[in-house]
């Protein structure tokens, strides 16, 4: 078991016909799972989720749990697996066994504080692009999304002794844009929208990278694009570090944010005869990143 009981196993309650049982009426042949999830300090963890899933493995329900950090399953009897998790915290797994019209309560659990994976040793690294990417997904007349890439870019992140102290520098080739529909790439580069042949590149500069807890981080910088300027944070997921084909480190992420396209004076703006935008007026962006020791 991944976690810490409170109390012994006789906290797990088999229970009938009074309590939560009478006022939770069941369908025939079913019971109800139940269970607390709590912090080391014993403060509930009110934004874990739960998943139970049966013997063989299948997902029978799924949620979160209450402001408490309480959640009630009523499933069929039966013997179930049951998953915890909370970003922050190593996720909890345990069995139970639940008879019909009655409630299986595995009591208060507390969940354990993750270890954050191991940091880039402090030196250059440089954005290794065979293994990375920058994508986007922008609305297209209020329905369906339109998704696209960036193919050419580059990047160099100096990693302090003191991580919050680290810098980046990514440089984007605008002329890259890719969507799949060479009619439209072509009208992206175009003034209507990046503009490429006067702005040829998109760069990103950063030298505030925070530690939000666990293995997020907010990496906040500027981003120049279309000739603009703004402040702009990265919702980082820091994946850790790992070994290539070649034995050599590597370190992962995944980061998103949103733009508005009018906050780069990118306004271009053609609407349907309903009054509906043909793209919408943000974009999000999502990067899958790898690095590698700058040689």
């Amino acid at each position: 078991m991944v976690g810490l009981w409170l109390g012994s196993r006789k906290n797990r309650v088999q229970g009938s016909g009074t309590g939560l049982r009478a006022a939770l009426p069941m369908p025939t042949g079913a019971g109800m799972l139940s269970c607390r999830v709590l912090d080391p300090v014993n403060q509930p963890v009110s934004h874990a989720e739960f998943t139970v899933s049966d013997a063989m493995g299948h997902k029978v329900v799924s949620g979160g749990v209450d402001p408490f950090g309480s959640f009630v399953a009523t499933v069929p009897a039966g013997e179930y697996r049951l998953g915890v998790s909370a970003e922050g915290y190593t996720p909890l797994r345990e069995s139970a066994t639940v008879r019909e019209n009655s409630v299986t309560s595995l009591g208060d659990v507390a969940l354990r504080v993750a270890q954050p994976p191991a940091l880039p040793e402090p030196g250059d690294w440089e954005i290794e692009p065979t293994h990375s990417s920058i994508g986007f997904t922008a609305r297209h007349i209020g329905l369906a999304r339109v998704h696209g890439r960036f193919n050419t870019f580059a990047g160099v992140i100096r990693v302090a002794d003191q991580v919050d102290l680290t810098a980046m520098h990514v440089v984007i080739d605008a002329s890259s844009i890719d969507t799949n529909v060479k009619m439209r790439d072509d009208h992206l580069r175009s003034q209507d929208f990046l503009d490429v042949d006067r702005f040829p590149t998109l760069e990103f500069y950063s030298d505030r990278f925070v530690h939000k807890g666990g293995n997020r981080w907010a990496v906040t910088g500027a981003l120049s694009l279309h000739g603009v300027t703004r402040t702009v944070t990265l919702d980082t997921e820091y994946l850790g570090l790992g070994n290539g084909m070649e034995g050599e480190v590597r370190a992962a992420c995944r980061a998103t944010t949103e733009l508005r396209r009018d906050d780069f004076t990118v306004s271009w703006q053609t609407m349907l005869a309903r009054g509906i935008a043909v793209v919408g007026p943000s974009i999000r962006v999502a990067l899958d990143i790898q690095i590698v020791p700058k040689s």
